[in-house]
C-alpha cells in the first residue's frame, strides 16, 4: 500500500448484530445455494464411484486445513490481537502488524503447501488408507492432491483478508467469496472436463483456480480500507508472537468437529466404495444451516466479544454470547426437523440423476439424519468458542477439544466396528459418533464458559422455549401429513421434485413461523442483545 495509514471507518457502527448477521448469511447463502448446485453437477457427474471417493478425497485434505485457517484458528488468535492495535489508535503499527503476520503465515503456508504436494502419496496412504488395496484409485487420489493442495495457500491468505474486513465491520465481500469455488467446479464439470483424461482431474484444477480468484477477489477491498498487506517476514515481532501462541492451540480447539469429519473420512475408505461419497453428500446438506446461520453469528460475534474484552465490559459479552446462542437455537432444531423428514425428498431431488443410483439415496440419507441430529451442537460449537478467544483463552477448548475427539473415536469403535458385517451401516455409525461428539463438545465449553462467569443464560428463556416446542411439533406434523398426500419423488421430473419440495419447505417455515409469531417471538426482539 502506498502512502501513509488512513484511519479506517468501522462498518460495524452501521447496524446491529442482527444486521450484520444477515448480511453474512445473505452472502453465503447465495454461495450456498451455487453449492447445492455444483453437488447436483457433481452427482450426475461422478455419482459415488470410486473415483468420486478419490476426488472427495483429495478435495477435502485441503479444504479441512482451509476450514482450520480460513474459518477457524487464525481468525479467532487474529481479530482479538487486531482489535488491541485499532484499540491503540496507531496507524502505523496496525499495518506493520498486518505486513508481518501476512509474511508470516503466507511463508509457512508456501513451505507446507511444497512439502505436502511432494508427498502426496505419504499423505494419501495416512487419509485414505483403504485405498492402498485398488492402485488405480490410489494414484488418481495422490495425482488430484498434487493439483489441490495450492488451494490451501490461497485460501487461507484469503482468509487472512476476510479477517482483516471483518475486523473492521465489512462482513459481505468475505462471505460472497466462496461463491467462486462453486463457479470454478460448475465450469470444470461441465465445460473443461473433456480436455482431460481421466475427466475428474478437471475438477482438481477448477478447485486450483478457485483458490486464485478468491484471493485476488479481495485484494481490491483492502486496498480500499487501505489495509492492503505488503508481507514482511518477522517471525520475533511482538504482535506475531501473539497470535502464534494463540493460534497454535487454536488449530485444534476451534475445528474438532471438522477433525472428525476427517476422521470419518479415513475409515470410510476403508469401507466399500461409495461410502466417502455417501457422507460427503449428506454433510453438504447438513452444512447448509451451519454454513449460512451458524458461521455468520460467530464471525460476527468474534468482533464485537473482541472489542467489548478491550473496553472491559464484561456484562454486555455475557448478553451477546446469550443473544448468539438463542439465535442458534432458534435455528437449529426446525433445521434438524425438516433434515430429518425431508432427507429422502432433498437427496433425490437435488442428487438422483445420471450416476447416482438408488442405493447411494439410500444410504446418504442414513448418514444425512445422522449428522441432522448433531447440528444444534456443531452451531453451538461455532458460536461458543469465541467467547473463549476474545478473552484470548486457547487452552480451555483445547482441553474439551481433546476430549471430543477422543469421544469420537471411542464412538467410531462402539459405531462402526459391530455393523462392519452389515456393511451398508457403517458410514451411518460414522456420521452419528460426528453427531455425539460435537453434543460432548459443546456441552463442555457451555459449563467451562459458567464456570468462568463469561456466559449467563438471560431473562426469556422458559417462554421461548415452550414457544419453540410448540412450533417444531406443528411443523413436524405439517410435513409428516403432507407427505403422505404427495406422490413419491422417484417417479417424478425434475421440475416436478423440485415444486413438490419447494411446497413442503414453504409449508413448514409457514407452520413454523405462525407460532413463533402467536407465541409473542418478534423480528425486533431478535436484532440485538438488550443493553
Amino acid at each position: 500500500m502506498s502512502g501513509a495509514p488512513t484511519a479506517v471507518p468501522d462498518g460495524k457502527a452501521k447496524r446491529g448484530l442482527l444486521g450484520s448477521s444477515a448480511i453474512v448469511a445473505s452472502m453465503t447463502f447465495l454461495s450456498r445455494v451455487l453449492g447445492l448446485i455444483r453437488d447436483v453437477v457433481l452427482a450426475a457427474f461422478i455419482g459415488a464411484t470410486a473415483n468420486a471417493d478419490a476426488f472427495f478425497v483429495a478435495f477435502k485434505i485441503p479444504n479441512f486445513l482451509r476450514r482450520l485457517f480460513a474459518e477457524g484458528a487464525f481468525a479467532q488468535a487474529f481479530i482479538p490481537v487486531l482489535s488491541d492495535y485499532r484499540a491503540r489508535g496507531d496507524e502505523d503499527a496496525i499495518q506493520n502488524f498486518i505486513n508481518k503476520i501476512t509474511g508470516m503465515l503466507g511463508g509457512v503456508l508456501m513451505a507446507v503447501t511444497a512439502f505436502m504436494m511432494v508427498a502426496a502419496p505419504v499423505v494419501t496412504a495416512i487419509f485414505a488408507p483403504g485405498f492402498m488395496g485398488d492402485d488405480v484409485k490410489f494414484a488418481l487420489t495422490a495425482d488430484m492432491l498434487r493439483i489441490t493442495f495450492p488451494y490451501l495457500l490461497f485460501i487461507s491468505l484469503t482468509g487472512v483478508a476476510g479477517a482483516i474486513l471483518n475486523s473492521y465491520g465489512y462482513f459481505a465481500i468475505p462471505a460472497v467469496t466462496p461463491v467462486l469455488l462453486n463457479v470454478c467446479l460448475i465450469g470444470a464439470a461441465l465445460i473443461a472436463s473433456p480436455w482431460f483424461e481421466p475427466p475428474i482431474m478437471a475438477l482438481a484444477w477448477g478447485v486450483f483456480a478457485a483458490g486464485a480468484c478468491q484471493l485476488t477477489l479481495q485484494l481490491p477491498f483492502l486496498r480500499r480500507i487501505h489495509r492492503l498487506p505488503k508481507p514482511v517476514w518477522d517471525r520475533k515481532d511482538e504482535g506475531v508472537q501473539r497470535v502464534l501462541w494463540l493460534m497454535v492451540p487454536a488449530l485444534f480447539g476451534v475445528s474438532v468437529s471438522q477433525i472428525n469429519l476427517l476422521l470419518d473420512t479415513v475409515l470410510a475408505s476403508l469401507l466399500p466404495s461409495g461410502s466417502v461419497s455417501w457422507l460427503y453428500y449428506s454433510d453438504r446438506l447438513t452444512e447448509l444451516p451451519l454454513g449460512v446461520f451458524g458461521i455468520a453469528i460467530a464471525t460476527v460475534i468474534l468482533p464485537n466479544l473482541s472489542d467489548l474484552k478491550a473496553q472491559d465490559n464484561t456484562e454486555q459479552a455475557k448478553r451477546v454470547l446469550d443473544w448468539a446462542v438463542r439465535m442458534v437455537v432458534l435455528i437449529a432444531l426446525p433445521a434438524t426437523v425438516a433434515l430429518w423428514l425431508l432427507s429422502t425428498p432433498i437427496l433425490i431431488t437435488l442428487f438422483q440423476y445420471g450416476a447416482m443410483q438408488d442405493h447411494d439415496i439410500a444410504m446418504a440419507t442414513f448418514s444425512m439424519r445422522a449428522y441432522a441430529l448433531g447440528l444444534l451442537a456443531f452451531m453451538l460449537i461455532k458460536v461458543l468458542a469465541p467467547g473463549f478467544y476474545a478473552q484470548k483463552d486457547t487452552k480451555t477448548p483445547v482441553k474439551i477439544g481433546i476430549i471430543a475427539m477422543v469421544s469420537n473415536m471411542v464412538l467410531n469403535l462402539a459405531f462402526v466396528l459391530p455393523l462392519m458385517t452389515f456393511y451398508q451401516l457403517g458410514h451411518l455409525g460414522l456420521a452419528l459418533a460426528t453427531s455425539c461428539s460435537a453434543f460432548i463438545n459443546a456441552g463442555l465449553l457451555l459449563r467451562a464458559l459458567k464456570a468462568q462467569d463469561l456466559f449467563d443464560w438471560q431473562t426469556g428463556w422458559g417462554r421461548f422455549l415452550l414457544t419453540l416446542m410448540l412450533a417444531l411439533l406443528a411443523m413436524s406434523l405439517t410435513l409428516w401429513l403432507l407427505l403422505q398426500l404427495m406422490q413419491d419423488f422417484v417417479e417424478l421430473l425434475w421440475w416436478q421434485r423440485a415444486l413438490q419440495l419447494s411446497v413442503l419447505v414453504a409449508a413448514g417455515i409457514a407452520s413454523f413461523g405462525f407460532v413463533i409469531f402467536g407465541g409473542g417471538i418478534r423480528l425486533a426482539q431478535l436484532r440485538s442483545p438488550n443493553p
